[in-house]
């Protein structure tokens, strides 16, 4: 795992860590300064990390798990930690302490589970299923994890959701479709309850993408290839990634939380899966799976996404995450 230091609008490597093979979904513990980070092979399991004032990062401890993990989120509070398994099709939440992962508390199943959330007040926790077009909402007490009623909210079907952020005072939810290409808007209720309220077109138009389904192949068949999304600092805008045609989409965001439609697409890393803005939201990060660099990029007030570097990190980078320094 490389470690970059960020300075103004550019980028320096400052240390190489080895965590095991595949390692990809990150989660930054910052009061703590320790990173867990998801490895596969033959024993998938979360490794903790210490960070060090250098960038290095050192094992401190390793937790098997019973699949590989596609995300992994912390609590505020950082007491507990949620990871999603496409693969294994399951949600789970540990207890975190000083030293690492701890003890497996509840353990959720649906299809292709694919990203995981925590509401801002900490009692609320959501996972996306890919492979059955719905999110799980359930109720978080410290790590325990109790469904709420319902249980689940649908997407759009056939739309393959993956990726999802919330923003700061928690009434809304966007969430990234792979298979067609949208960001879908969900309105949060006080007592976390999903209500699907739209969605807004993120992948570029013209270049002959067709909706895609699970088990196609995107890349010989040309077909829409959603990925990662984030906000904006002032959460004015949703910036979206899709790797067939490897663009960052700028997706506005009105004052009332309702996406419109991409107009604004940005050249990104080839095959961009996973991307991050930077805590002062001024820089956007951006890996690709069929690179060996990342991107760099200033945030602009309207959205726009202005070049700045490239950065060399080895083969197929696909997690970003920021640590204040």
């Amino acid at each position: 795992m490389s470690t970059f230091l960020l300075g103004d609008g550019t980028l320096r490597r400052v240390a190489v860590s080895e965590i095991g093979p595949g390692c990809s979904a990150l989660a930054v513990d910052p009061a703590r300064r320790q990173i867990h980070v998801a490895v596969k092979g033959d024993q998938p399991a979360i490794v903790s990390c210490r960070i060090h004032g250098d960038g290095r990062l050192e094992q401190m401890s390793r937790r098997d798990v019973e699949s590989s993990l596609t995300y992994l989120t912390l609590t505020p509070d950082g007491r507990a930690l949620l990871a999603a398994s496409y693969g294994g099709g399951f949600g789970i939440s540990l207890a975190v302490g000083d030293s690492g992962i701890g003890d497996l508390v509840s353990r959720i199943a649906h299809p292709n589970m694919h990203s995981c959330a925590v509401g801002p007040d900490g009692t609320t926790a959501y996972f996306v299923s890919l492979g059955a077009d719905l999110i799980a909402q359930c109720a978080l007490d410290g790590a325990a994890l109790t469904p709420l009623d319902p249980p689940t909210v649908a997407a759009p079907s056939e739309c393959g959701p993956r990726h999802l952020v919330l923003t700061r005072d928690g009434r809304h939810i966007y969430v990234m479709t792979e298979f067609s290409g949208e960001v879908l808007h969900y309105r949060r209720s006080p007592d976390g309850i999903l209500t699907l309220a739209g969605e807004a077109a993120a992948s570029v138009p013209g270049r002959g993408l067709r909706p895609s389904r699970l088990g196609a192949d995107p890349i010989a068949g040309h077909l829409i290839w959603g990925a990662d999304l984030h906000l904006s600092l002032d959460e004015k805008i949703c910036w979206a990634s899709e790797r067939s045609e490897s663009t960052l989409a700028t997706v506005p965001i009105d004052a009332d939380g309702t996406p419109r439609s991409a107009e604004r697409f940005t050249p990104a890393e080839r095959q961009p899966r996973g991307f991050a803005v930077s805590p002062d939201g001024r820089y956007l990060l951006c890996t690709g799976e069929k690179s060996t660099t990342v991107s760099l990029f200033r945030t602009e007030p309207d959205g726009g996404l202005v070049f700045c570097e490239q950065a060399e990190t080895g083969r197929g980078a696909n997690w970003v995450r920021f640590l204040s320094a």
